[in-house]
């Protein structure tokens, strides 16, 4: 049977091209006959890396414009990092495959001090995530936390500059890259709660395209799939935006599926944490009780001081 090219849209950044091949390649293990060809975009976010996240519209800034292509036709899927995708796609389209996770820890990365207790008073991080922010200000009030933007060789050159005394990076992206060599000290879930998504890859294609659908579904990883479905539920029940402290995490164990979440001011204060678990079946509606949980311990009172400072700013 003769199969038309299937054209995979990537932002064109280091460690997307590698996201994007490892679909590609997963593919072609599957159907070695098959051609597939990447399409590279470089998105706002990549090109104005001085600007900040919420002026581009928040985290939504690196997949909206891979999604305008996916929506013209000029490509049969892209490939995100589940940590970057908001909780609302557009109506045409569906993401129904979420490959089998990578390691969805943070990493410590320094060329000076072993972990974040050895960190000395002041000592400045950098890190562009309000999850980390809030949990790093919640442990260590004394750190001098600093945004910073570029993709993953860029952060690690200004580090070897001097213009911080830590990074803190996703270890599935230093070790996709083959940089675990920098990573200094793997942080717990306990210290770190993980993004939402962290260390999945999802496929998005245009709905109803079955043809396509029929290629990926394969890759799909069912436990993967569930387990970013009961994370990214808390974050739909909090309609928190892209921008606010929230973490969530699970993981199944004896066939039962556990869920972390946690949210708070972007000064480390007030932080709200919930735990919840069932059966896998129910992952959505596992996550979405856990995210009304929260809400009813004051998380509604932090998202609207939030909203409250980003209309401001």
């Amino acid at each position: 049977m003769t199969r038309s090219p299937l054209r995979i849209v990537t932002r064109e950044s280091p460690l997307a091209m590698w996201q994007a091949n490892h679909v590609r390649e997963g593919l072609l293990r599957l159907y070695p006959d098959l051609e597939v060809t990447l399409i590279g975009v470089k998105t706002e976010a990549d090109q104005f890396q001085e600007r900040t996240l919420l002026s581009m519209g928040g985290k939504g800034a690196f997949v909206k414009e891979l999604e305008a292509v996916l929506l013209s036709g000029r490509a049969d899927l892209a490939v995100h990092s589940m940590k970057d995708v908001t909780v609302e796609i557009p109506p045409d389209l569906e993401l129904p495959v979420i490959l089998k996770r990578h390691d969805p820890g943070d990493a410590f990365v320094s060329n000076d001090y072993a972990c974040i207790d050895d960190l000395p008073a002041g000592a400045g991080v950098g890190t562009s995530s309000p999850r980390r922010r809030c949990q790093l200000k919640h442990y260590r009030p004394d750190l001098q936390i600093s945004d910073i933007r570029g993709n993953v060789g860029t952060r690690l050159k200004k580090l070897d500059e001097g213009q911080y005394d830590a990074l803190i990076l996703a270890v599935a992206g230093l070790e996709r890259l083959e940089l675990q060599h920098r990573i200094t000290a793997r942080i717990p879930a306990t210290q770190l709660l993980p993004a939402i998504g962290q260390g999945a890859l999802g496929v998005e294609i245009r709905k109803g395209d079955a043809n396509v659908l029929s290629l990926l579904k394969a890759l799909d990883d069912a436990e993967t799939h569930a387990c970013v479905a009961a994370e990214r539920a808390v974050s739909r029940r909090l309609d928190c935006g892209c921008l606010a402290p929230l973490a969530g995490y699970a993981v199944i164990e004896g066939g039962q599926l556990h869920l972390s979440a946690l949210i708070g001011r972007p000064d480390g204060s007030g932080v709200i944490r919930g735990e919840i678990g069932g059966s896998v079946r129910e992952a959505e509606t596992l996550g979405d009780r856990l995210g009304l949980d929260l809400l009813n311990r004051g998380a509604g009172d932090i998202l609207r001081e939030i909203r409250e400072h980003e209309q401001q700013q």
